[in-house]
């Protein structure tokens, strides 16, 4: 009975998602709206490999982060490179495969779209609020930082990153469309909510820093200084990738 249950809800997820992504429906639109879509999406491709590729070199080189950060940093912008590298291809071949009615060959790489963009986005989000957990974690934690924020622990976490996500987007097709609409909301809100309170508890964190500096009219050594603005900046960063991130998926959500 279970079984049946389990092949039931597969066999929905799978003719629901293919009513979505090949269906004769889509032509409605006309070729030349699709057209322009495949051009688009190949163009963001190139651009987003590019860019994302740059910016590896450029952490590579960069000296001043915290190992562990750069990690952080180095997984994010690899699951955006593999985005322009592996999703957006695959959707221009979607879109190919629909313009030429391969319904077959639509099929299966509409599950590869599906797949590929759930891994790759989900751990975006999770590796977000992870830079921002972590940035917390510098403000305060102070000299226990480094102890505590090791190399081989963001590893572990970025690896269960990974692993996590691939089984959840591989095991979902087995799941009901509520049941995994509800796991989406969830931890997507979870994420949110960790990363506005950790830049909330920053911010906060940080003025009663400079009020009570102010107050005690102390002169702050220059090394202190460097180090408060290099935060703030780093700060900054990050928020911005939250913030980024968050009006890219408006329009999904």
């Amino acid at each position: 009975m279970v079984t049946t249950n389990v092949t039931g809800n597969e066999k929905q997820n799978i003719v629901l998602f293919e009513q979505l992504h090949c269906s004769q429906d889509l032509l409605i639109a006309g070729t030349h709206q699709l057209t322009f879509i495949s051009v688009l999406n190949s163009f963001l491709s190139i651009t987003a490999f590019l860019g994302n590729a740059l910016i590896l070199v450029a952490l590579r080189k960069e000296s001043s982060l915290h190992p562990p950060s750069k990690l952080l940093l180095r997984s994010l912008t690899t699951t955006d490179l593999c985005v322009g590298l592996i999703v957006e291809p695959l959707y221009v071949t979607l879109v190919v495969t629909v313009v030429n009615e391969h319904w077959s060959i639509c099929r299966y790489v509409a599950v590869a779209v599906s797949i590929a963009s759930y891994i790759f986005c989900a751990v975006s989000l999770l590796t977000l609020t992870a830079i921002s957990v972590d940035r917390l974690l510098a403000l305060l934690l102070g000299l226990k930082y480094k102890q505590i924020v090791t190399l081989k622990r963001v590893y572990l976490i970025t690896i269960t990153f990974y692993v996590v996500c691939t089984a959840s987007s591989t095991t979902k097709v087995f799941l009901s469309s509520i049941v995994v609409s509800w796991y989406d909301i969830i931890v997507a809100s979870l994420c949110l909510v960790t990363s506005v309170f950790s830049y909330t508890k920053i911010f906060f964190t940080l003025s009663h820093h400079q009020n009570q500096v102010q107050d005690h009219v102390q002169q702050p050594n220059q090394a202190n200084q460097l180090n408060i603005a290099r935060y703030k900046k780093a700060v900054s960063s990050a928020r911005w990738l939250q913030f980024m991130l968050v009006v890219c998926y408006l329009p999904y959500l």
